[in-house]
């Protein structure tokens, strides 16, 4: 499932601290750091240390150790910079709009108005149109 450091992998290069990053937090399973293509102040990105291409490559462990260190970088940002908001962002695979194939979560400080926006328009669907997806996605207690 997960894997060894990949070469040519700039993410996996960074958790071997052979590619600078501007690291703000690292603990056993997962490093965060700035993202150098950063959209707003206090961009961070949030990657498991061993080598997953994206959400379905990930150990259960390694994507909650992900989650664990989001949440902590979310209080950091809150407290230091005081945004009026925030977005977590993660992509899988190219037509998800992946771009770094090594599994990482964005962690983005939102201020009202900035130049974010949604990439996609919300509307209603009614439930009797959803019911036969719910019924092919449903899982029972114990269903992997």
């Amino acid at each position: 499932m997960t894997e060894p450091p990949r070469a040519g992998c700039v993410f996996c290069a960074i958790v071997e601290r052979t590619q600078p990053a501007p690291i703000v937090f690292e603990d056993e399973l997962t490093v965060a750091f700035l993202d150098i293509t950063a959209v707003m102040d206090g961009h961070t990105l949030v990657i498991p240390k061993r080598h997953a291409t994206d959400l379905w490559d990930v150990a259960v462990e390694d994507a909650v150790a992900v989650m664990n260190t989001a949440h902590r970088m979310a209080r950091r940002i809150r407290e230091v910079l005081e945004p009026d908001g925030l977005t977590l962002f993660q992509a899988n695979r190219e037509a998800g709009w992946q771009d770094v194939f090594h599994l990482h979560l964005h962690v983005v400080p939102r201020l009202a108005g900035d130049h974010l926006h949604r990439p996609w328009t919300a509307e209603p669907v009614a439930l009797s149109e959803l019911e036969a997806t719910r019924a092919r996605l449903s899982l029972l207690p114990g269903d992997a």
